[in-house]
């Protein structure tokens, strides 16, 4: 791939689950939905009941939560690697939740805290993964993004977690009756929504730069991982929390197949002829797991979200508990999946590069480095004799 491997460990059409699947779930399959949706200048997104929707996009999102659960809790060795992840967070976390509870039946200040401290969070979550999908999808095609062009990149993201911050404000300061606060989200959310322009510009800056560099743009599923991100928030622009709630579902579409993969690697290393029952297990474990925690926690989650201002101190309650797994989650996964860790890579591409194969030959590890962050492979020619 790119070079950095012999041609033996070379794989046609290199991919996660398969180039279908993972062209569906990185954002193909909600561009396919939502572009339509959009283009057709409907005012409304009501597909089915918002009730119906927020236990459907619960039936999608929380598996993805009790996946990342499931890849730092598999083991004694993966939470004395993650300690933060496993345990110091999720008692920070405990601890002023009691207090915020306690707390609420005289103020739900420390609950508004923690659900901003979770929409601004989010934000970065979702872009975040954006830019994971993008590098992933580029790793497994042998392509690098050279600085600048991760700049650029990274810079277009940016902007549109800024955008997702102050769409968060401006729905939740809109019904506050605060002095001036209203009207200064609005004005916030207006700047970001302008700033869109900029971000796209800075993207299509970046992919345009890499086909000057290298003649090729990045994969078709990087760019639909980027392109997937403008159109989900234009949903959530146009349509709020209902755009939201589809927003949530292939966001959790767009992750799963990822600790699946990884699950399906160990399982394969572990015991080949087993995989379908061990993955089939898998799945019907993180549904249960999923469901359990759905009936944990009463009504239909997201409308809790929606309706906070008027909750009662056993709402509040149970919306903390929805606070609790987000913002767990998100920790976790910015902790757990970084491409720059060779363990995660190994766990990931296991199927893709298999261990016992090794780097081909290179002249130098400034070379070899060199090449790879140009997108082109190492020059392995031998050396011409110096004249002496």
């Amino acid at each position: 791939m790119g070079g950095a491997l012999t041609e033996s460990a070379a794989v046609t059409r290199p991919a996660i689950i398969s180039p279908l699947i993972d062209a569906l779930c990185v954002g193909g399959l909600s561009l396919l939905l939502l572009l339509p949706l959009l283009l057709s200048g409907r005012s409304d997104l009501v597909i089915v009941g918002l009730g119906m929707q927020a236990w459907i996009a619960a039936l999608v999102n929380m598996p993805h939560f009790m996946a990342s659960y499931r890849l730092i809790y598999r083991s004694r060795e993966t939470i004395d690697a993650h300690r933060w992840a496993a345990i110091y967070v999720p008692l920070l976390l405990i601890a002023y939740i009691a207090f915020a509870v306690w707390r609420s039946q005289e103020t739900d200040l420390y609950v508004s805290i923690l659900m901003t401290v979770q929409g601004a969070y989010l934000a970065w979550h979702y872009t975040g993964q954006a830019w994971g999908m993008m590098a992933a999808y580029s790793w497994l095609e042998g392509v690098r993004f050279d600085p600048l062009e991760r700049l650029l990149l990274r810079a277009s993201l940016r902007i549109m977690l800024a955008w997702h911050v102050s769409w968060f404000l401006n729905f939740w300061l809109s019904r506050t009756e605060v002095a001036t606060l209203p009207e200064l989200a609005a004005s916030l959310y207006q700047i970001a929504t302008y700033a869109v322009v900029l971000a796209v510009l800075l993207g299509a800056g970046g992919m345009l730069r890499m086909y000057v560099r290298i003649g090729r743009f990045p994969p078709l599923k990087a760019v639909v991982a980027w392109l997937a991100i403008f159109v989900w928030y234009a949903a959530v622009w146009r349509w709020g929390l209902p755009g939201f709630f589809l927003v949530q579902l292939a966001h959790a579409l767009q992750y799963l197949e990822f600790p699946a993969r990884v699950e399906l690697n160990r399982a394969t290393r572990k015991a080949a002829a087993r995989t379908v029952a061990h993955m089939a297990l898998y799945a019907v474990a993180l549904l249960v797991a999923a469901f359990l925690v759905i009936l944990a926690v009463p009504g239909p989650a997201m409308s809790l979200v929606a309706n906070f201002l008027g909750a009662t101190p056993n709402k509040a309650a149970a919306a903390l508990v929805l606070y609790f797994i987000n913002i767990h989650h998100y920790f976790t996964d910015g902790v757990v999946w970084k491409l720059s860790n060779p363990e995660v890579r190994k766990e990931l591409f296991a199927h893709v590069v298999p261990p016992a194969l090794t780097p081909a030959p290179a002249p130098s590890p400034a070379g070899a480095a060199g090449a790879a962050v140009r997108g082109r492979p190492p020059d392995t020619r031998k050396p011409k004799p110096r004249n002496r």
